[in-house]
């Protein structure tokens, strides 16, 4: 399947389409983004046996992706990492004391990296429109996923090397798949009923 990457994403689908109205709301969505990001990423779940825990984090980075788009996407979870990396309190597990790059150095760092890469994945998906379809938005959340656990996983590795591969996957992917399971199915039902939602609103 060829991807034009020509179609709009949602939030192209409201609101102003040019000039200095036009950069005033991707400002006010790149904050509303990062404040998003900031609170639901502090709502979790701890998992018994691993050190990360379940959160809505990864729920507002899909759901960031799909809608945004690829370059506001992407500027949006890039605002939300510098933010955090300046030491504000923002991460799923940051605290006062633990925060910035030693945070971001630490077991999460490796799904800090696959939030970007799982946001831009989504971003280019909605832009060759399968945002609007509950199918190809559960196709493009699974590769997002992956994008997500491939390098969370792959950095456990590294920071504890004497447990192996097992454990990091035991510990970094298997207690999550049920839940992620059910925010990925949200996000897929959620963007294509927006569109809906817009297009019986221009009727």
């Amino acid at each position: 399947m060829a991807l034009a990457l020509n179609d709009k994403v949602l939030t192209e689908a409201f609101g102003p389409s040019e000039g200095t109205a036009l950069w005033i709301k991707q400002a006010l969505m790149v904050a509303f983004g990062i404040v998003a990001l900031a609170i639901l990423a502090k709502i979790k779940v701890p998992v018994p046996g691993s050190p990360v825990e379940i959160s809505m984090g990864t729920f507002a980075v899909l759901s960031i992706g799909a809608a945004y788009g690829p370059r506001l996407g992407l500027t949006t979870i890039l605002g939300y990492m510098i933010i955090g990396m300046l030491g504000f309190d923002i991460f799923q597990n940051s605290t006062a004391e633990l925060n910035g790059l030693t945070y971001m150095m630490g077991s999460t760092g490796g799904y800090l990296v696959g939030y970007v890469l799982a946001t831009l994945a989504l971003g280019f998906a909605a832009r060759a429109g399968w945002d609007r379809s509950v199918v190809l938005m559960v196709v493009a959340l699974l590769i997002a996923n992956a994008l997500i656990y491939v390098p969370g996983v792959a950095w456990l590795t590294v920071l504890y090397p004497d447990n192996g591969l097992t454990w990091a996957v035991d510990v970094g992917l298997t207690p999550f798949i049920v839940a992620d399971a059910i925010k990925l199915g949200l996000v897929a039902l959620l963007i294509p009923a927006f569109w809906k939602l817009v297009g019986s609103a221009r009727q």
